[in-house]
């Protein structure tokens, strides 16, 4: 899957430097506004441990993780919406993902210049916000010119699309974003074609220093309360530490992190947090040759699912045998998971469920 998260923010605030770390040589960082244009995108592995449990137990020729995409967007300033700091350009950038990684400044580091002068985290966010909210409401206008002629004329599809316009643009107006909407199937469906970017999941991503690691500080507190506010999330990230975990094998990883009292490289909470931000799942096929993962999205039915892996899969799906990884990693072996009676066979209308391990029957 091509799924994307847009990693955004003012200039300086560190998303150069987190990218970096995902995908190391990936975009140049440097200490002043706009050293990057073009967006950089970089694929990363998802961090699963039951992929490595799955790979202990069956003991395949390969293993091979699910991926994601992120991609580093230069930073936006205020006046970005009229096309202020190659705003126009960054803008369009931002409307091809799914979801947006909002880096926020939570550090003080005069060594480090701020575009606005002093570090304000809930400042910072709201030029963002404002200016894609103004992106926004510019588009969902010229939308609207569009499809209110065609409306005249009684076009379905016209006067359809001006019902949920409508709705937008008295949402934009108030100064609310899209996603704050509520929506019904088929206009959600719609919706999704407008590629409002106030209608993108949010996950606030504070940069704190190295001391604000495991507890955060007073500025990124700021920053967590306002997510709640919006129905979003945020977590803690240190972009200095990263690159610097980047550069390391993984014994030395390790002890680093031991030493800053962390369990985990904070990369591994972001990808992850874009992978429920994107409302995804994983399951797994597992065989002699070849464990993998695969992504899809929360509610998928099994042909579905089973066409992630070949198109054939779906259009001639027959059943999916399965069992949950769970079940494997208590009874280490599929025939002992068979003999407990929790080896299934599922057919057209089953809900995969995340951790799944499938196998597809099919017709050619």
């Amino acid at each position: 899957m091509s799924l994307q998260v847009g990693i955004v923010g003012l200039p300086n605030v560190g998303k150069s430097t987190l990218f970096n770390a995902l995908t190391p040589g990936g975009a140049e960082a440097a200490n002043y506004p706009f050293c990057t244009i073009d967006p950089n995108v970089g694929v990363v592995e998802v961090p699963d441990p039951r992929l490595n449990q799955i790979t202990e137990i069956i003991t395949p020729q390969k293993t091979i993780p699910t991926t994601m995409e992120f991609v580093d967007i230069a930073g936006l300033v205020a006046g970005a919406s009229k096309g202020e700091g190659l705003g126009n350009q960054f803008l369009a950038n931002i409307r091809e993902t799914d979801a947006i990684a909002h880096v926020v400044r939570c550090f003080e580091d005069e060594n480090v210049v701020h575009v606005s002068g002093n570090v304000d985290p809930i400042r910072d966010i709201e030029v963002i916000d404002t200016e894609l909210a103004l992106a926004d409401l510019d588009a969902a206008e010229k939308r609207m010119k569009k499809s209110e002629k065609l409306a005249k004329s009684k076009d379905k599809e016209a006067l359809f699309d001006m019902g949920i316009l409508e709705k937008v643009h008295a949402c934009l107006s108030k100064g609310n974003p899209v996603r704050s909407l509520s929506f019904e199937k088929d206009e959600a469906q719609r919706l999704k074609q407008f590629h409002f970017l106030t209608s993108k999941p949010v996950l606030f991503v504070c940069n704190v220093d190295e001391a604000s690691i495991t507890d955060g500080n007073a500025l990124s507190k700021k920053v967590h309360e306002y997510a709640k506010t919006q129905n979003q999330n945020a977590i803690n990230i240190c972009s200095k530490v990263e690159s610097e975990l980047a550069e390391l094998d993984e014994t030395d990883k390790k002890d680093f992190l031991e030493s800053l009292g962390v369990e985990e490289p904070g990369l591994n909470r972001l990808i992850n947090e874009g992978y429920k931000l994107l409302n995804l799942e994983t399951y797994f096929t597992a065989g002699e040759k070849e464990v993998r993962a695969w992504t899809i999205h929360k509610g998928t039915k099994a042909p579905q699912a089973a066409g992630k892996i070949h198109t054939d899969f779906e259009r001639g799906f027959i059943k999916a045998d399965t069992y949950h990884c769970t079940d494997l990693f208590e009874l280490k072996s599929e025939a002992k998971i068979k003999e407990a009676g929790k080896y299934r066979i599922e057919g057209k209308e089953y809900v995969v469920q995340d951790g799944d391990v499938l196998f597809f029957k099919f017709n050619v």
